[in-house]
């Protein structure tokens, strides 16, 4: 089925400003159907969750379909999705309960690709528990990571194994796949972030192998929270710290406080808009596959044109066919901060930075400037991608 951007821009109404987004990586821009949802649970009554007052029922209604959308987008179990106030504060609260099962000596690897959520909050547990930190490299030149640059490094005391399942800076797609039973094999757990992935391909956490796949509905035209995915028994077999009156059953023994219903709302609503980017039948899950399809042939298009018409621009990474749609690059002689703001003044949103990946930056040897990031969404047409290009050439010009 071909992909209609027409039809799916005329659902954003931050589109009616002009400007061309290709700030989707840091936050994407939010459907008319979603802003409906939340708006429409905050005009509702509503009460804590519960089985006897309608505003009751409501909630735990909201509660209930948001697991239901989540497992769905991922490929998961309902009652192992976490939700939380972003993929941040859930990597350090599932970081903090995981340490306690580590050991003197124990070791964790992490990689160079990731963004810093998915890297310092295992350092600072490793830390504080006198574990081994083991770092693996990607390559500078093609901006790939061998999966053996990860299974090499696991040894019988390797309790995590903390990876990107595509780099935010670079669009980096590792094999997960390939790397998960090699963790397994040495009893380690995968705990994946999949922030910048999610948005942009199918995604199934089962055949992935992943333990943990962490994400951010707001990265996928939702609201700005987090949530997590993991099997249920392997949740049943954590200990969390909570409030003593706080329910000990999974998941939501690992949801501190009253969750936020309306971002829930929103979030069920971002993934059916997601399931209904073509036209389709079937279950939600089967209308997301035939969607995130046709989305990733539409969006691997635009960047083909993207990096073709970046000639004049140093472009980061190799164009491969398994990354994002994300472009890291620099122009000569301009600093990122600078073509930033030019490319503003021209109505194209492309920040620059470090995007919180810093290890990678650095490695990069882009230091803390970083380079500027352009990525393509959902709602990104040929116009917009052309208009990019031609204020890089009249900034280097």
């Amino acid at each position: 089925m071909p992909y209609d951007v027409a039809k799916v821009r005329a659902h954003f109404p931050a589109l009616a400003e002009g400007v061309a987004f290709f700030d989707g990586p840091g936050g994407s821009q939010v459907p008319d159907l979603v802003a409906d949802a939340v708006a429409g649970t905050l005009r509702s009554a509503i009460s804590n969750r519960g089985t006897v007052t309608a505003s009751e029922i409501r909630a735990e209604h909201i509660v209930v379909s948001a697991r239901q959308a989540a497992a769905d987008l991922l490929g998961a179990q309902p009652t192992g999705i976490i939700f939380g106030r972003s993929m941040t504060q859930l990597t350090y609260d599932l970081s903090r309960t995981l340490a306690k099962t580590w050991r003197p000596g124990d070791e964790v690897i992490v990689t160079k690709l990731d963004h810093d959520a998915n890297i310092r909050p295992w350092v600072q547990a490793a830390e504080a528990h006198d574990v081994r930190v083991r770092w693996a490299e990607f390559d500078r030149t093609s901006g790939e990571l061998p999966v053996e640059a990860v299974t090499s490094l696991l040894t019988e005391r390797t309790r995590l194994v903390a990876v990107t399942a595509a780099s935010n800076l670079l669009g980096t797609r590792p094999s997960i796949a390939r790397i998960t039973p090699r963790a397994h094999e040495a009893g380690a757990l995968v705990y994946v972030d999949g922030v910048h992935l999610t948005p942009h391909a199918w995604v199934d956490v089962e055949a992935m192998g992943a333990d943990f796949y962490a994400c951010s509905p707001y990265k996928f035209l939702g609201p700005h929270m987090g949530m997590v995915a993991a099997r249920p028994t392997l949740l049943e077999s954590l200990r969390p710290d909570k409030l003593l009156p706080a329910t000990n059953v999974v998941p939501e023994r690992f949801e501190y406080g009253t969750l936020p219903y309306e971002m829930l709302a929103g979030t069920t609503a971002a993934i059916d808009f997601l399931a209904d980017l073509v036209p389709g039948a079937g279950s939600r899950r089967l209308r997301l596959a035939q969607s995130m399809h046709a989305l990733e042939e539409h969006e691997n298009a635009l960047l083909k044109r993207l990096e073709a018409g970046l000639s004049d621009a140093r472009i980061y990474g190799s164009p491969r066919r398994d990354r994002t749609p994300t472009t890291l690059f620099t122009l000569n002689g301009v600093a990122p901060a600078k073509v930033y703001r030019e490319l503003a003044a021209r109505g194209v949103n492309a920040p620059a930075g470090t995007f919180y990946a810093l290890e990678c930056a650095r490695w990069l040897k882009l230091g803390d400037a970083g380079a500027i990031r352009a990525g393509i969404a959902p709602y990104t047409t040929e116009e917009d991608v052309d208009r990019l290009i031609k204020a890089v050439r009249e900034i280097t010009s």
